[in-house]
């Protein structure tokens, strides 16, 4: 495969806002109108301090969900590298002078707006991918000198993501390349090299991990051994899951979150929050809802007419989907805590962007999937 040949463009604005899935736009936006509704909740009934600020990111970054979705496609394939680059440069700028916050350093503080160039290499790092692998021939990629170019370039980010600390943004990035990779066909022994290798290095990896990492990997192996210190969210967030029974303690009405004893209601743990109110039954409503938003995506990526697209919406589309897994096996104590929050649920203004962002991009290649105009060629 060479550099990619696109075809001219042909379809106006107005028709490829028609082309656009609504479906999959309405699942967004019922996702972020229940985020809304539960951090109402979460505050006791208040739209301050979390509830307004929610809605309102969210209705921004909807517009730039949109204006993402109308751009030509030509343009993520043509600047995919230089994104990539300065959002590079955005980590090591983090690493300089970025601000500092709840003792990890992963912002960089513009004064009205903090943000976090992890989140923003989430998308980098998967454009990069998707443009590389689309322009080199499969002997390339199968060889070794065609694996350690993207090797390199994602554990460079990783590395830089790990020194902030991020272990759970480091974990999803190498988690998407490792997913698109197995989209393009490398071969399994080469996995099973990888994963041999990583094993044999956890003792060293190990020493290597804070004091505060070593103690959420104990806790989440034996969360009693300190059941008012590290164990305390993970054991609060279980009895809450259990108090809201099968249809739930009712709206407004969760003890365990508005007597304050579960702790992060309204980023990390907001579903155990959200199924102590509405129950098992909302629970797995909501978890329905998430499903059927990763199951667009992947539609869209076996649809796509283009390898450049198929690569893109496939990246996305699985850094959504670690989302919402890690969260929610995080927050039932079957992973260990990392800080990764529930997407369009948690309060948080970086992700809230990042993620619509994505989503743009992933139905800007979704449209091309469903197109007669605008196919590509390899």
């Amino acid at each position: 495969m060479h550099e990619l040949e696109f075809a001219k463009q042909k379809l106006t604005w107005r028709d490829k806002f028609f082309r656009l899935s609504f479906s999959y736009i309405f699942l967004i936006v019922l996702l972020a109108v229940i985020g809304t509704t539960t951090l109402y909740s979460a505050a006791n009934g208040s739209w301050s301090p979390w509830a307004f600020r929610h809605i309102s990111r969210f209705g921004l970054s909807l517009l730039l969900m949109l204006g993402l979705a109308m751009i030509d496609v030509k343009n993520y394939y043509k600047f995919s590298y230089v994104f990539y680059a300065v959002t590079l440069l955005l980590l090591v700028a983090v690493e300089v002078g970025g601000h500092v916050g709840m003792g990890a350093q992963r912002w960089i503080d513009l004064g009205f707006f903090k943000i976090q160039p992890s989140e923003l290499m989430k998308i980098g790092l998967v454009l990069f991918l998707a443009r590389y692998f689309s322009s080199t021939s499969l002997q390339v990629i199968q060889s070794f000198r065609g694996i350690i170019i993207p090797a390199i370039l994602v554990l460079i980010p990783v590395a830089l993501i790990i020194l902030e600390p991020d272990l759970g943004t480091a974990t999803m990035l190498l988690l998407t390349a490792t997913i698109i990779l197995f989209a393009i066909g490398v071969q399994w022994w080469k996995f099973a090299v990888v994963a041999v290798a990583g094993g044999a290095l956890l003792p060293l990896i190990w020493n290597f991990l804070h004091e505060y990492q070593k103690n959420r990997v104990l806790t989440f192996l034996d969360p009693e051994r300190d059941p008012l210190g590290a164990g305390y969210h993970i054991i609060q967030s279980k009895i809450a899951f259990g108090s809201g029974g099968l249809w739930g303690k009712g709206f407004l009405h969760g003890t365990q979150t508005h007597l304050n004893f579960l702790p992060e209601k309204h980023t990390d743990f907001i579903f155990t929050m959200f199924s102590e109110e509405f129950g098992l039954i909302g629970g797995l409503s909501l978890l329905l809802l998430n499903i059927l938003v990763i199951a667009f995506g992947y539609v869209f990526a076996y649809r796509a007419k283009n390898y450049f697209a198929k690569l893109v919406i496939i990246g996305l589309n699985t850094n959504y989907f670690l989302y919402v897994f890690i969260n929610i096996a995080m927050v039932m104590g079957l992973l260990p805590v990392v800080g990764v929050p529930l997407p369009l649920i948690s309060y948080g203004g970086t992700v809230m962007f990042s993620l619509m962002a994505s989503f743009g991009i992933i139905l800007c290649m979704s449209v091309l999937s469903t197109s007669d105009d605008e196919d590509f060629d390899d």
